[in-house]
């Protein structure tokens, strides 16, 4: 008896072995995986931090709405260098108001920044009733959640009124999200922090926090904007939109193109960058990223779904089509991160002519951001 046989003998009753015939044994030797582990191929997690942005949309929110609006690509981007175990890991963001009650789920957790940024961009400011422990509640319980102990889940409130409003207590909300692994971080817009908000983040081992919701933002001009924003119009064209949605979802980018460059030239640059990074994914409309691992994808796609572009060229010629703007992308990609690193050292020259001031929305959120990543093995350059 062969050395496989033997050792599927030893996992089955002697009698059974002893009633198989020679044909039915070497059948079920294999089909039983007694392959050594080492030779199996185990497919790596990418891990993931997910964030729910909880916005108090009330009359006296507007300053709070518009930092979230401009400063969001700020914050996209700075988890460009995170890497966890030398992986990158993926990022998804949620959108909830909350002035009004019930809560309002603007946008489930996302790796589709263009929906973040239409979702931040489409917030009206009415109520005013804001309930924290129900918006709390409300976002721990429906939106879904890595189940994985390694992945960063984190919840940001951001309001002015007392933290103990509302129908749910805020106790009993932080202590659920915290028990399945939620980092809760509280934002007073005001000054200093109450103790209830204070107390609403140290339940849920998160940060408490303040900013002024109205403070200006101070954004330095550089040498470099204008070109990194002329490159990002040209990184748009390196786009093919395919399937039902693909010429929807191509307009919705170039509509964020503009809403950030309304907002504030730091905005424009910033989302720049954003789309320069492995970040910014379409594969769910634009050939380019949904090519980017093989061309099985053509095989799924009616040709009336192709773009104009692909319609009548060879399979050959679609493929080459699609690389070259590969090329020309990963080509502006390039240019535009090295533009921003001169622009980044240029603003860092510039700040320390400048007196210190409070920080925005987006600072004190990348602040906490560092802070928990690394207590979770993420690491950033």
């Amino acid at each position: 008896m062969s050395l496989k046989k033997y050792l599927l003998c030893t996992s089955l009753s002697a009698a059974l072995c002893m009633s198989l015939t020679p044909q039915e044994l070497s059948a079920a030797v294999e089909t039983t995986n007694l392959s050594n582990p080492k030779d199996e191929k185990v497919e790596e997690r990418q891990p993931v931090i997910q964030i729910a942005i909880l916005l108090d949309n009330s009359g006296s929110m507007s300053g709070l709405i518009n930092q979230a609006r401009t400063q969001i690509w700020a914050l996209v981007n700075e988890f460009i260098t995170a890497k966890q175990g030398g992986k990158r890991p993926q990022l998804q963001v949620a959108l909830c108001t909350y002035g009004d009650p019930p809560p309002n789920m603007l946008l489930k957790l996302s790796n589709d920044l263009d929906q973040v940024s239409e979702s931040l961009f489409a917030i009206s400011i009415s109520g005013g009733s804001e309930h924290c422990g129900q918006v709390i509640s409300f976002a721990t319980k429906e939106l879904e959640w890595s189940t994985h102990r390694d992945d960063l889940k984190m919840i940001f409130i951001a309001g002015n009124e007392p933290f103990s409003q509302g129908p749910v207590d805020y106790k009993k909300a932080c202590a659920d999200a915290i028990s399945r692994g939620i980092i809760v971080n509280t934002i007073h817009c005001g000054n200093g922090i109450p103790d209830d908000w204070r107390e609403g983040a140290q339940l849920a081992d998160g940060k408490a926090m303040s900013i002024n919701q109205n403070q200006a933002e101070v954004a330095i001009a550089t040498p470099y904007d204008k070109k990194i924003s002329e490159l990002s119009v040209n990184l748009n064209k390196t786009y093919l939109a395919y399937g039902t949605d693909g010429k929807k979802r191509a307009e919705v980018q170039m509509e964020q193109d503009s809403n950030a460059a309304k907002a504030s030239p730091s905005s424009s640059v910033q989302r720049a960058v954003a789309k320069s990074n492995g970040y910014y994914q379409n594969d769910n409309w634009d050939l380019v990223d949904a090519t980017d691992k093989d061309f099985k994808v053509l095989d799924e796609i009616k040709n009336e779904q192709l773009p104009e572009a692909l319609k009548e060229l060879t399979r050959e010629e679609q493929e080459k089509t699609i690389n070259d703007l590969r090329t020309e992308r990963s080509r502006i990609q390039a240019e535009i991160n090295d533009l921003n690193k001169q622009r980044q050292a240029f603003i860092i020259k510039e700040r320390k002519n400048q007196s210190p001031k409070d920080k925005n929305l987006s600072e004190v959120m990348k602040d906490a951001v560092r802070e928990q990543a690394v207590q979770k093995d993420f690491s950033f350059e």
